[in-house]
C-alpha cells in the first residue's frame, strides 16, 4: 500500500512535468530565451559573469554576439578554483558535488553542481518518467519499481570537503527520497563499493519482489553485464532468498552489512518459484524472472549494438530512452518506448548548435533550435546552471524530427571520435551500424568490438578486433571481412575511396573470450566509473588493445569494393 501511494505520487509529478514540456514545445524560442535571462540574472555578479559583462545582456542575440564559444579547456582552471573553495567564481550558489566525466574520451573534467543546477536536471528526469508513464499506459503495461545497480558512493572529497564522482552518483544521493520511490531496493545497497558484491545485493531484492517491473541503467552494456551476474550467481541468490542469508563473500563494509542484515528475511515462497525455474531452464533470465514492463537505458550512439542481444534476456519488453545527457547537462527527452530521438530539454540548458560547414570555425556561427533541418548533423553547444557558458561538449547529434516546434535529436558520436588512416573520418556510428548488419547475416552474436589500425604501416590498415559471444562459432571469417569491407563502404563512402588507392586492406582478429572484460578492468583500474564505463568501438589508441590473446586473424583476399554474397 505504501509503494502503490509512493508511486502514484511520483506518477503525479512526473505527468505534470511531461505536460509542461509538451506546452514549452509549442513556444520554443520563448522558453528558450527565458530560460537564458533567468540564468544571466542569476550569475551576472559572478567572476566569469562580470568577465563576460552577462549584466549588460538583454537578448539572445547579445548574448551571442558578447559571449565567445568555449571548450572545456577555458574552464578548467575555474572549476579547479572552485574544487579547492572558492566561492562566486562560476555560479552565485554553494557548489554541493562536483561532477566527473567518464575520462572515457580524455581527461576528466570537473563540473560544479549547486542545487539550482539540479533543479534544472531534474525537470527533464520527472518530464521522462512521465512519457514513460504515458506510453506504458498506451500500451497497457503496468508501472512500478524498477532495479537498479549503479554506485551511489562517493568517489571522494576535495580539499575544500566537495564532494565528487560521477554525475549518476550525485543525481542518485540528491534524489534519494525519489530512490527509495521508484527503485526496490534500500539505499544501502547502493552504497556498496566492490562492484560485483553491489550488483549480487541489488539482484537479490529485485528477485525478492514478484512484481518487479523496471530496469534502469545508464547503458545497454551495463543492462548485459548484470544479466551475466543473473546467470552466474542464480544458486547462491536463490539459496540467500530462501534462508533469509547475505553470502559470506560478499565485500561489505561492516556497516553496510549490518544495516542489510538487520532488514533482510527470508522469502521462501519466492525462492521456491524461482528454483523451479532454475531447475527447469538451468539459468535465471530476467524474462523467466519477472514480467517486467520496461527498461530505460541509452538510446542512440552505439547502443543498438547492444540493444541487438536484448531478446535472449528480455524477450519483448520495450525499451525507453530516458534521457541523453552528459555530466555537464541534459540535453533532451525521449518521448516513447523504442525510439532514439529525444525533445530537447527546452529548461534544462541554452542550446545552440554548430552546423557541419561550421566546425572548422573557432567561433562558428550557430543556429537556434527552431533553426535547423530533419537529416542534418550538428554540435551542440550548451548554457546552463553550472556556470558553463556556450560550452562547446563535443557531442554530434543528428536531428530525426520535431514535436512541435522542438526539435527531436539523437546522439551520433563525439566530434573528434574518429578513425583515420588518412582521411576517411570513421565514426563509431559508422562501425556500429556495419556490425548490427554483420551480426544478422552470419547469425551471430558479439560480446564487444573494436576497430583499430595497424601500428607499423603507412597508411595504417584496419584492424576489426572482434569477441563472440558464448555459444557462437564464426565459421566464414573471409566473408565476413568481405562483408565489413562492403557495408563500411556503403556507410561512409570516403572509405571506399581511400581504400581505392592508398588503405591497405582489413584483418580480422578474433580475440580469445574475456577479452572485453579485461579491457574493462584495465579501464576501470586507471579510474574510470564502473557505471559509466563504455568499451569505444573505435580507437586510434594503436595499443588499446595490447597483449589480448588473438585466437584467429584473417587477412581480406577478395578485391576491395566488390560486392560478396552475404552468408546463407
Amino acid at each position: 500500500m505504501a509503494d502503490s501511494l509512493a508511486l502514484s505520487v511520483v506518477a503525479a509529478y512526473a505527468s505534470y512535468a511531461r505536460r509542461r514540456l509538451l506546452h514549452k514545445t509549442r513556444q520554443v524560442a520563448a522558453t528558450q530565451e527565458q530560460f537564458l535571462l533567468r540564468l544571466l540574472r542569476a550569475h551576472d555578479s559572478t567572476e566569469l559573469g562580470q568577465t563576460f559583462g552577462l549584466s549588460t545582456v538583454n537578448t539572445v542575440d547579445e548574448f551571442r554576439c558578447q559571449v565567445p564559444i568555449k571548450p572545456y579547456s577555458f574552464y578548467a582552471p575555474y572549476t579547479e578554483r572552485i574544487a579547492q573553495g572558492e566561492a562566486n567564481v562560476l555560479t552565485p550558489d554553494p557548489v554541493n558535488y562536483i561532477n566527473l566525466t567518464s575520462g572515457s574520451t580524455g581527461n576528466k573534467k570537473q563540473v560544479p553542481v549547486t542545487r539550482r543546477f539540479q533543479r534544472s536536471l531534474r525537470r527533464a528526469d520527472l518530464a521522462s518518467i512521465g512519457c514513460a508513464i504515458a506510453a506504458l499506459n498506451q500500451r497497457d503495461r503496468p508501472f512500478g519499481k524498477a532495479l537498479l545497480t549503479n554506485c551511489a558512493k562517493h568517489q571522494g572529497r576535495t580539499e575544500a570537503g566537495i564532494a565528487y564522482g560521477p554525475v549518476s552518483v550525485g543525481s542518485i544521493r540528491q534524489g534519494k527520497r525519489l530512490v527509495d520511490q521508484v527503485f526496490t531496493l534500500p539505499f544501502d545497497a547502493l552504497e556498496i563499493g566492490d562492484t560485483d558484491s553491489r550488483h549480487y545485493v541489488c539482484l537479490l531484492y529485485a528477485l525478492r519482489n514478484p512484481h518487479l517491473r523496471g530496469w534502469v541503467a545508464n547503458f545497454p552494456m551495463l543492462i548485459l553485464r548484470t544479466c551475466g551476474y543473473l546467470e552466474q550467481y542464480g544458486d547462491a541468490l536463490v539459496k540467500d532468498l530462501a534462508e533469509g542469508t547475505l553470502a559470506p563473500w560478499l565485500d561489505l563494509e561492516p556497516a553496510i552489512r549490518q544495516r542489510l542484515e538487520q532488514r533482510w528475511t527470508a522469502a521462501p515462497e519466492r525462492a521456491a518459484q524461482l528454483q523451479a525455474i532454475l531447475r527447469r531452464e538451468g539459468r535465471l533470465k530476467p524474462k523467466t524472472a519477472w514480467q517486467l514492463s520496461y527498461i530505460t537505458t541509452a538510446r542512440g550512439g552505439t547502443s543498438e549494438f547492444y540493444l541487438q542481444r536484448f531478446a535472449d534476456y528480455f524477450g519483448d519488453v520495450p525499451v525507453f530512452g530516458g534521457v541523453y545527457g552528459t555530466a555537464e547537462a541534459t540535453f533532451s527527452v525521449c518521448p516513447d518506448f523504442d525510439y532514439d530521438g529525444g525533445i530537447l530539454a527546452l529548461e534544462s540548458g541554452f542550446f545552440e548548435f554548430v552546423p557541419q560547414h561550421q566546425w572548422q570555425e573557432e567561433q562558428p556561427q550557430t543556429l537556434l533550435p527552431t533553426e535547423l533541418t530533419v537529416g542534418d548533423r550538428y554540435r551542440v553547444l550548451v548554457t546552463s546552471y553550472s556556470g558553463f557558458y556556450r560550452y562547446d561538449i563535443g557531442d554530434v547529434v543528428e536531428v530525426v524530427g520535431y514535436h512541435e516546434q522542438a526539435p527531436l535529436i539523437v546522439f551520433r558520436h563525439r566530434q573528434g571520435g574518429l578513425l583515420s588512416a588518412t582521411t576517411e573520418k570513421t565514426t563509431e556510428f559508422h562501425v556500429t551500424q556495419v556490425m548490427q548488419r554483420l551480426q544478422a547475416e552470419f547469425g551471430i552474436g558479439l560480446d564487444d568490438f573494436c576497430v583499430t589500425l595497424s601500428a607499423d604501416e603507412f597508411p595504417a590498415r584496419y584492424l576489426v578486433n572482434i569477441e563472440l559471444a558464448a555459444g557462437y562459432y564464426l565459421g566464414q571469417p573471409q566473408a565476413f571481412l568481405q562483408r565489413f569491407e562492403y557495408w563500411l563502404t556503403q556507410v561512409n563512402n570516403p572509405y571506399g575511396t581511400v581504400r581505392q588507392s592508398q588503405v591497405p586492406p582489413p584483418r580480422l582478429r578474433v580475440l580469445a573470450p574475456q577479452s572485453f572484460a579485461q579491457v574493462r578492468q584495465r579501464q576501470i583500474d586507471r579510474g574510470m566509473f564502473d557505471s559509466q564505463l563504455k568499451i569505444p568501438h573505435i580507437s586510434e589508441d594503436r595499443q588499446f588493445l595490447a597483449g589480448l590473446p588473438v585466437q584467429l586473424e584473417v587477412a581480406l583476399q577478395a578485391s576491395a569494393n566488390s560486392e560478396p554474397s552475404a552468408a546463407r
